[in-house]
């Protein structure tokens, strides 16, 4: 892993954490959650505050996430708004976290000026022992203080000094004024400085845990359906309508196409959809290459190019759909038949920009469509450096550059190109049923989209079996 530290893929934008008195801080609150201690003096924390090396030291990569479904934090500072979030077992924490922080930077600036922040993203669930627990959480209420309890405090102070100004004997109230005394000593002038911390609720409807070998859980849809990564078969019955598992394409599709969620890439507006493929069409030749034991030299366009044709007939499916739709899209080729049994299917797609769940809905397709690593690398980290770790020296070389060059030099850009703005898109009007396949000459997207043959399958399927055959 170390060409993606060095190229700041791996542990980007952590917290250095090496002053005495910040270690201290850290120690207190690490005490005041799990009981535990840190003896390094240097180490780096991620959004919550989670410290690889300290985890390492440990040997407990969930000192901060006990069970795997409450994860506590630790605010040193609010840069760590910036910081990724490590060993992420729900798919809306960090957005929590950011969300909490940048909410109350403010507050949290003065407090964390002498005090660590520590705190819980409580859902109400403190173990989940089976999958069907996973349903029970919907509300995640953010619980924070300092180590010292100044907001704890703060907030009894508030309540006294209404009491003072409200009781008309308070002035006579010695033991009030003596508690109020020694309550300021602790949390300074509130009147002037607030340092209450809100506690602020998200719901979590759809998301993603990395529990039970993966599973995203949409129930905030039109078609609820939970789509599971791992072994269907070892998780039971699930509480939601639908249940779909990596190996069946054609009912996460149906499931995809009935809730509006995707777009087919090469017709999406304002991006070169054709461009987009064909990179992703380099990403699986670079796979196939490098499992062939192909040398791709200094895996320029021209030596990818070359090593497409030596693999000739050998070539992925996946990377002949994608072709397909390129020839199509620029040369106006011939009409490529992509349903979703097809292994192109899932790379032609992403999800609809504008769209709140739009990131969750990309992270699905990175997973269902694994070769194109840059997708992968932005939306699920975690399964980027599961799978990276498999693979051999060329291709880790390859991707690494490729994301350090192509990525990381324009992040904000290249999000933009790939998945779209996040503002909302006005929905188009439903789409008449599909005509019967054109001739060559005519315009295939106008007439039927790259999709419509899987549009037709799923009516016949709902004819046969019903809408999630």
């Amino acid at each position: 892993m170390k060409r993606l530290i060095e190229r700041g893929l791996m542990f980007g934008n952590m917290i250095r954490v090496d002053s005495p008195a910040l270690i201290r801080r850290y120690n207190r609150a690490m005490k005041a959650l799990c009981g535990r201690e840190t003896a390094l003096g240097e180490f780096h924390i991620d959004i919550s505050g989670y410290s690889p090396e300290i985890g390492e030291e440990l040997g407990d990569e969930l000192y901060l996430n006990p069970n795997g479904c409450n994860r506590q934090f630790i605010i040193l500072t609010t840069e760590q708004k910036k910081a990724p979030l490590l060993n992420a077992k729900f798919s809306t924490s960090r957005g929590i976290l950011r969300r909490f922080i940048t909410d109350n930077e403010a507050k949290l600036f003065a407090l964390t000026a002498n005090d660590a922040v520590a705190g819980e993203l409580d859902n109400s669930v403190f173990e989940v022992e089976s999958p069907a627990r996973l349903f029970d959480i919907r509300r995640i209420v953010v619980r924070a203080d300092t180590t010292q309890a100044h907001v704890k405090n703060a907030r009894k102070l508030a309540e006294k000094i209404d009491r003072f100004m409200q009781e008309p004997d308070a002035w006579h109230d010695d033991v009030l004024i003596a508690e109020m005394i020694l309550l300021a000593e602790k949390t300074g002038d509130i009147t002037r400085n607030p340092v209450d911390l809100d506690q602020p609720a998200y719901e979590q409807g759809n998301f993603h845990t990395s529990l039970f070998g993966g599973i995203y859980i949409f129930r905030d849809v039109e078609h609820p359906a939970a789509i599971v990564m791992g072994d269907r078969g070892k998780l039971g019955k699930l509480p939601i309508a639908d249940t779909f598992g990596s190996d069946q394409p054609n009912g996460i599709a149906t499931f995809l196409d009935l809730n509006n969620l995707v777009e087919p890439v090469i017709k999406a507006r304002g991006v070169n959809g054709a461009r987009i493929l064909r990179e992703k069409m380099d990403f699986i030749v670079v796979d196939a290459a490098s499992s062939a034991g192909i040398d791709l030299g200094d895996m320029t366009p021209r030596d990818l190019h070359r090593a497409a044709q030596r693999l000739g007939r050998d070539l992925p499916e996946a990377f002949k759909g994608l072709a397909a739709l390129v020839r199509w899209a620029e040369n106006g080729g011939k009409w490529p038949r992509i349903t979703s049994e097809h292994p192109a299917y899932f790379y032609s797609l992403r999800a609809r920009p504008g769209h709140p769940d739009r990131d969750l809905i990309n992270q699905l397709l990175a997973e269902l469509s694994p070769l194109d690593f840059r997708q992968l690398f932005i939306m699920h980290k975690e399964a980027f450096y599961a799978a990276y770790r498999t693979w051999g020296e060329q291709k880790r070389e390859y991707a690494a550059e490729f994301l350090y060059r192509d990525y990381m030099a324009n992040k904000a850009g290249a999000r933009e190109a790939l998945f779209g703005g996040l503002e909302a898109v006005p929905e188009a009007p439903d789409a008449p049923p599909p005509p019967p396949p054109p001739s060559d000459g005519e315009n295939l997207v106008d007439l039927v989209g790259p999709w419509g043959a899987v549009r037709r399958a799923r009516r016949a399927s709902r004819r046969r079996k019903g809408p999630w055959d």
